[in-house]
């Protein structure tokens, strides 16, 4: 069984990495894993400007139309996908090209994540109740573990929630169970990164363009038929795109407003990528999105 070879592709929603990545498995006969946090969902299509299945039609995709919205999706489930599309491309003798804007998990890929302990029901009882309080829960943590509370804020309820349970379940500090648990890489073989560059004022140009052609497209009669189906409470019904949405069927602003305020969160988004693309991956390599000439030797 051969190994096979891997790229990953990143950079800014709306920079055109997904249009590049289905250029390159075409070209390289390869698999895509989706670095999306929002296409990984079926029925979030339009919302997630995940690529048609015409355009997926020539081509195996992972981490795409994965979970239904109201399942819980993390990390750990993306290694999971990760591994399962490594061993699909070993099996078929293809490339495999790792391309997202959610860069976190190709970073969680490189470095590895700690085991974590079994959480019994009772833990996560006693935690769900503390955690209905945001700031009670970060205060007590924060007592208990400063350490490992020092980079954490008090809205990032997803950590909280996780010290909170190794501590009631192991009676360890989190900062002191890491230690003891080091990360194991998941990827340990050289990984060529290339990163997309592009303008700030063409990007947004997208975005803004985007998000019109998302709502020609039938955004608003999506995101309803996803709170009728799902209703508002899933993790997925607060990401941009859905969110505004829903203000705007709830007639609390106007269809320009909409895309004013889609078009801006998204910008905002692009603009935390980019830092965490430039701090987190040393080695990339910057390309143009249109620049396929680059991969010749893939």
């Amino acid at each position: 069984m051969s190994i096979p070879k891997q790229l990953a592709i990143i950079g800014a929603t709306a920079s055109g990495k997904s249009a590049l990545s289905l250029e390159l498995a075409n070209k390289f006969d390869s698999i895509i894993l989706s670095l999306d946090s929002l296409s990984v969902y079926k029925d979030i299509d339009i919302a997630s400007a995940k690529p048609t299945l015409d355009e997926r039609k020539h081509i195996i995709h992972f981490g795409i139309d994965e979970i239904y919205p109201n399942e819980p999706f993390d990390v750990t489930i993306f290694i999971e996908l990760y591994k399962k599309a490594l061993d699909f491309a070993k099996k078929n003798d293809k490339n495999l090209i790792i391309v997202g804007g959610s860069s976190f998990y190709l970073k969680t890929l490189l470095v590895g994540i700690s085991n974590l302990p079994t959480i019994s029901k009772q833990t996560k009882e006693k935690t769900d109740d503390i955690l209905t309080n945001k700031q009670n829960s970060y205060d007590l943590m924060n007592a208990i573990d400063p350490v490992y509370m020092a980079k954490i804020k008090p809205n990032d309820t997803y950590r909280i929630e996780k010290a909170l349970n190794i501590y009631f379940e192991t009676k360890t500090k989190p900062s002191i169970y890491f230690e003891k648990n080091i990360p194991i890489p998941i990827i340990t073989e050289p990984l060529p990164i290339y990163a997309i560059e592009i303008a700030r004022d063409v990007l947004r140009d997208r975005i803004k363009q985007r998000t019109i052609r998302m709502l020609k497209d039938g955004l608003v009669d999506e995101v309803k038929m996803l709170q009728d189906k799902y209703t508002r409470e899933p993790n997925p019904m607060k990401s941009i795109g859905i969110k505004e949405t829903l203000d705007f069927i709830d007639d609390k602003i106007s269809e320009d407003e909409l895309i004013e305020l889609i078009s801006t969160h998204t910008a905002q988004l692009a603009k935390r990528q980019t830092t965490f693309n430039r701090t987190q991956f040393k080695d990339k390599i910057m390309i143009e999105a249109n620049d396929i000439e680059i991969f010749d030797r893939f």
